[in-house]
């Protein structure tokens, strides 16, 4: 297992391992962070997309660049809805309401095709580690959108993309990316149990 993520990296340059550390440390703090409800989690998620969208542009993974210039984004929106200054009540943790849901689905629907449009745009060709890059973007997109709100069903489709994100990465022979998001199922296991136990708290009182 060492050997195969070590041997990836016989050809890389030294500051494409520095930014990819740099963005494994960085990503892991974040989604502890965002376990704790402690709003940490975006300036260092953050730092890591930022990170991540020049390595996959590097590497033309324009369907995963595209994905994490949309989460820099959505941190700092996230920033601003987590924020005790702001002048709205603090979010607490809650379940998505129907209408939420209705668009947290046409939230998917349109980022597997603004991906996809991303994928003809620089004319690469598309091939099945693609399409699922695709698919896991909208998981990604949505969970992101999620995540802001304090919705609870974040972490399950967080859990879902990193099951998928985990051997995809791999195969793309991004190693270190791909033990990063090995973690990040692991600590979205645990981050769904917090919040759940948190969310049945909050509705006792």
């Amino acid at each position: 297992m060492i050997d195969f993520f070590l041997s990836q990296y016989k050809t890389a340059s030294t500051l494409q391992i520095i930014l990819e550390f740099l963005a494994f440390v960085f990503g892991i703090a974040s989604v502890f962070c965002a376990k704790k409800e402690n709003i940490w989690v975006y300036p260092t998620g953050l730092i890591s997309t930022v990170i991540t969208v020049y390595l996959l542009y590097q590497a033309s993974y324009f369907g995963d660049m595209t994905m994490n210039f949309y989460y820099s984004i959505m941190s700092i929106y996230g920033w601003y809805k987590w924020s005790s200054k702001t002048k709205q009540p603090e979010l607490a943790i809650t379940r998505t309401t129907t209408r939420e849901k209705q668009i947290g689905l046409g939230l998917f629907i349109l980022t597997m095709g603004i991906t996809y449009l991303v994928y003809k745009f620089f004319h690469y060709p598309l091939a099945i580690p693609n399409y699922i890059d695709i698919f896991t973007s909208g998981i990604f997109f949505t969970g992101m959108w999620y995540m802001a709100l304090k919705k609870i069903e974040n972490w399950t489709l967080w859990i879902v993309g990193d099951i998928i994100a985990v051997p995809l990465f791999a195969y793309r022979g991004l190693g270190m990316l791909s033990l990063q998001y090995l973690i990040f199922t692991i600590l979205a296991v645990l981050a769904y149990i917090e919040w759940k136990k948190i969310l049945n708290n909050n509705l006792l009182k």
